[in-house]
């Protein structure tokens, strides 16, 4: 599959840039030219020496261009930015000014990442996994919740009369009595 870059340049047209940059000052706009503007100059100028893929071309250019700050694009508009103007700073908040080393300064390395390990009393006897449950400060027993024994401990004794459905039971209605003077 051919990207844009690998487009046959004709000898006679000049490369992309050159051609937007050109329109861009034969137009000579003060809020700058769209692009269709710019396409429409482009095509009067090297109508039958422009390739098939000219629109998506143009658009491919105009973005990179806009990108490297080569064009700045202003309510659609694309225009030559200003000498003058200060350059773009970029999102976010800009960093602090590091104050400058003295010669010689040697920085230490970084601290590794995580949190440091509390600090162990080489006199300390040492005292294996198993033995720590059991000893002194524990209660013997495994920590969690216990596993689910396969029998139960306490079953309920069984019921009377037949076994009970899913579900909530169905509503019981009363009694209608009997009409008065029949």
């Amino acid at each position: 599959m051919a990207t844009v870059e690998d487009q046959p340049a004709n000898s006679s047209l000049p490369q992309y840039p050159e051609l937007i940059m050109a329109a861009i000052e034969e137009l000579n706009e003060k809020g700058g030219s769209t692009k269709s503007d710019i396409s429409r100059q482009i095509e009067a100028a090297h109508g039958g020496e422009l390739p098939g893929s000219h629109a998506t071309l143009l658009t491919h250019y105009l973005d990179k261009m806009k990108q490297s700050g080569q064009l700045v694009l202003v309510k659609n508009n694309y225009m030559k930015p200003d000498p003058n103007a200060p350059p773009r700073r970029g999102r976010g908040r800009p960093p602090k000014p590091k104050a400058p080393l003295p010669p010689g300064y040697v920085p230490p390395p970084p601290r590794p990442r995580g949190r440091p390990p509390k600090p162990r009393d080489p006199f300390a006897p040492v005292v294996s996994p198993m033995k720590k449950a059991s000893a002194g400060g524990g209660s013997g027993r495994k920590r969690g919740r216990p596993p689910k024994s396969s029998t139960p401990a306490a079953a309920p004794p069984p019921a009377s009369g037949p076994p009970r459905g899913r579900g909530r039971p169905p509503k019981v209605n009363p009694a209608v009595a009997a009409p008065v003077g029949a």
